[in-house]
């Protein structure tokens, strides 16, 4: 009787232990998913259903959005007190911003000689006059290279921007990812306007999306072609704030040298 007892409890013993091996196997470590489960786990499946009725915006968060970046003075609000997050955005405001969020006058741009000033750098641009509002901002980012003039010597300091060129020079400013071709496809696929990118934004739209930066629209939509509104900075910017105390972590592994 013994004997048996004993054979039952070695048996039940096996059992468990071949259970537990069964349990890791199904479940490994999370570091070693590969780049693709990565990215499938991080950005969102195209809908289903795209008849679907679309989420609503999240009010609070982009409340909260408009109140950190007020409170670091990157923004400000109008002389109604509103901060009217909807209106389009010109070339010269995006490029005042960006200064300010950046501390891009704080900072030696790469090209520029050390003994250069930033009088002897400066563009003449036939539209850009020193009387400007922007002029220094706009000379600023002109120097970063983070923004450029147009033809014929031009800035079109009023001209509204894209939400594909705002984007894309937002992650100039940040510091474009230099994924692998492979990399930027996997991240642009789910969205069904992607294609609607132009092929010079690809790279920096594909850093922006993985840091977060772009607010999508109703059914998973990045919109590039929209105009680019006070409400989409400041998404941006307030993402930007908090990955200066949690930095993404790269979708690749960099090669050792």
């Amino acid at each position: 009787m013994k004997k048996e007892r004993f054979l039952s409890a070695l048996s039940l013993t096996l059992l468990l232990t071949s259970l537990s091996a069964v349990a890791q196997v199904q479940f490994p470590d999370q570091a070693s998913n590969s780049l693709s489960n990565q990215l499938i786990n991080q950005f969102p499946s195209p809908d289903p259903n795209p008849d679907s009725q679309p989420p609503e915006p999240d009010r609070n968060q982009a409340n909260q959005a408009i109140a950190d970046v007020v409170a670091a003075g990157w923004m400000s609000l109008e002389s109604d007190g509103s901060f009217q997050e909807e209106r389009a955005l010109s070339r010269a405001e995006l490029a005042s911003i960006l200064v300010k969020a950046f501390r891009l006058n704080e900072r030696q741009p790469a090209n520029q000689p050390p003994n250069q000033s930033a009088s002897q750098s400066a563009q003449k641009l036939q539209d850009l006059p020193p009387s400007h509002w922007a002029y220094a901002d706009i000379q600023t980012v002109l120097r970063h290279q983070i923004m450029s003039g147009y033809r014929a010597g031009r800035f079109f300091p009023e001209q509204r921007v894209t939400r594909a060129e705002a984007f894309s020079i937002i992650a100039q400013a940040y510091g474009v990812f230099q994924f692998p071709d492979a990399t930027i496809a996997q991240i642009l696929q789910p969205y069904s306007d992607a294609s609607d990118i132009p092929g010079w934004a690809r790279k920096s739209m594909a850093t922006a999306l993985y840091e977060g930066f772009i607010n999508l629209k109703p059914t998973q939509k990045i919109a590039p072609l929209d105009p680019m509104t006070r409400g989409d900075v400041a998404h941006a910017l307030e993402v930007y704030l908090r990955r200066q105390h949690t930095p993404a972590d790269l979708p690749w592994q960099p090669s050792s040298p």
